[in-house]
């Protein structure tokens, strides 16, 4: 069996991480501190036990947050040169995980100095990620740290250029949601500008996220990004505005689509077939879709399927599915076939009843098919 996702954060993380700030601050209440941070420790989920090692550094390290910060910069292991994100704490310093509560203690004690907790975070970021870390002073000092990521989306260091893009995602999953980005997304399009031809993919995946972000609540601004970005763009700008246009075209967003050579409907006959007819959670269903082309000219073709689970209540909720992206010759028929898996998620509970199936071509339904789950 795989070692619980927690386990990254233990006790054996704890005593390098004591014994590191002792290192560079002799009065570090080192026991204390462990003490503090180890209690009931495995009996905790993976944030809980960040958050308790975050108490445990406020409790230990000093009142001066200037001279706080300057410790956990001294204790940091030297930073990441190159994309590598296999962090790890070791005898050079800190880093990886154990970055998630120094960072919090970063963002909790910081707010009363967030120019030198900005800096501090920079740093840590270059050693984990801060992308959590810098999202309260996003909500609280918002002018200031848009200033600090307006100069440090030249940084030498691709994890501090990332950084200015995934700590400024709107929605960023786990994080605080900025809710000023949310309605007004145009403060970061310069940064995203300026970052999406960076020489680094993982920069780069960074803005395609931070954009695919923006297009739940701001379709248009992601349309217009890609009618002004996506015309003569090379090949890692393509792959990028690929990414970033993941939900609008399973949206069926037609402006987008029309971006991408899919505007067109769909010119021909189209099945759906799923089974088995009846199923039970965890196991799995085959989807086959049968394209009929009846045009006279090749069809770019985006087509993906709509699963409209049962919900609780006895409704349905839809959830577009990733399919395929084919080229369709004049006649052609074409057999796609597909798993689709019901294994449970943490994401998804599943109900028993009628599920429909759509399928769905360059955001257009199609066909029809259905199964039922059993309890």
């Amino acid at each position: 069996m795989p070692e619980p996702f927690k386990n990254l954060i233990n006790a054996a993380l704890v005593r390098a991480c004591g014994n590191h700030l002792h290192r560079h601050w002799h009065d570090f209440d080192r026991r204390g501190f462990e003490a503090r941070a180890l209690a009931g420790l495995d009996a905790l989920e993976m944030k809980a036990r960040a958050m308790q090692i975050a108490d445990a550094l406020e409790a230990s390290l000093p009142d001066d947050f200037d001279r706080a910060a300057g410790i956990i910069e001294a204790a940091l292991a030297p930073p990441a040169r190159s994309d590598e994100l296999d962090f790890k704490t070791t005898d050079a310093g800190l880093a990886g995980w154990i970055g998630w509560p120094l960072g919090e203690f970063i963002a909790r004690r910081g707010q009363a100095e967030p120019q030198r907790a900005l800096r501090a975070l920079r740093e840590l970021t270059q050693r984990f990620t801060s992308e959590f870390a810098v999202r309260p002073f996003l909500v609280h000092h918002f002018a200031l740290t848009l200033a600090h990521f307006v100069r440090w989306q030249h940084d030498p260091s691709p994890h501090v250029r990332r950084w200015v893009s995934e700590g400024s995602r709107p929605r960023l999953p786990w994080g605080l949601q900025i809710r000023s980005l949310i309605e007004d997304p145009s403060p970061t399009l310069p940064l995203l500008r300026s970052l999406q031809d960076d020489p680094s993919p993982y920069v780069r995946r960074s803005v395609a996220n931070h954009l695919n972000d923006i297009a739940k609540d701001h379709p248009g601004v992601v349309a217009d990004w890609l009618e002004q970005h996506l015309p003569g763009a090379d090949a890692g700008r393509k792959a990028l505005l690929r990414h970033a246009s993941r939900t609008l075209v399973k949206r069926g967003d037609r402006r987008v689509l029309k971006a991408w050579g899919l505007g067109s409907r769909f010119r021909g006959e189209a099945r759906l077939a799923a089974s088995p007819g009846r199923v039970a959670v965890g196991d799995a269903l085959t989807l086959v879709a049968t394209l009929v082309s009846s045009a006279r000219s090749p069809q770019a073709l985006a087509v993906d399927y709509v699963v409209h689970h049962v919900k609780a209540n006895g409704g349905s909720s839809p959830k577009v599915f990733k399919g395929w992206s084919l080229t369709l010759a004049p006649g052609e028929t074409r057999r796609l076939e597909k798993s689709h898996s019901l294994r449970p998620i943490t994401t998804r509970r599943y109900y028993p009843g009628v599920h429909r199936i759509e399928l769905q071509v360059n955001g257009s339904v199609v066909a029809e098919a259905a199964f039922t789950l059993r309890a």
